[in-house]
């Protein structure tokens, strides 16, 4: 299943154009492509995708992006200027599907996919590179927090928008001079 855009996706995707120009940028799980394709709009000198569901990577191939079976980081290879990451950050719900599940749901609590993600993403990410994270207000983000504090990330909110119940970030990560 391919995780269609919404309102998260387009949050990020215009923060996303206004940041890639010159860069090399990792969109780490891509669903639709839409980050890729900003990427490129904005003017990204390259752009790799890393995607795990099968039905997204043949779609982002038939897009002609440049894509790669990737579990988060596992085939992913170099550095990079820009890091995207959108990811299912709803916490588990027992009445949705399980396969709408694997498109939203960010773990039992919804933050355990996002930690996965932080805990490798420095060996991907260039001297000066930064990042660019979604978080909702549904995802619980004291952990979050406590990795970004112990890898010495900083942290700066560069989009907020509020959506039904929740609210919507985009954080901007770097590391700490």
């Amino acid at each position: 299943m391919i995780y269609q855009p919404e309102e998260d996706s387009y949050l990020l995707a215009k923060i996303v154009k206004e940041k890639a120009k010159g860069k090399r940028v990792l969109d780490v799980g891509s669903g639709s492509g839409v980050q890729a394709l900003a990427a490129l709009d904005g003017g990204a000198e390259e752009v790799l995708c890393a995607e795990i569901d099968n039905e997204s990577f043949k779609f982002l191939k038939k897009q002609k992006l440049n894509v790669v079976k990737s579990n988060l980081f596992s085939k992913v290879v170099g550095e990079f200027d820009l890091i995207i990451f959108n990811p299912p950050y709803l916490p588990k719900d027992e009445r949705e599907d399980s396969e709408s599940a694997r498109i939203t749901s960010g773990g039992k609590r919804g933050d355990e996919i996002t930690i996965k993600f932080l805990r490798d993403v420095e060996k991907f990410l260039s001297e000066e590179g930064k990042i660019l994270l979604l978080i909702s207000s549904l995802t619980p983000d004291e952990r979050i927090e406590k990795i970004l504090s112990t890898k010495k990330f900083e942290k700066k909110v560069v989009a907020r928008e509020k959506i039904f119940m929740e609210q919507l970030e985009v954080w901007e990560l770097s590391r700490k001079a």
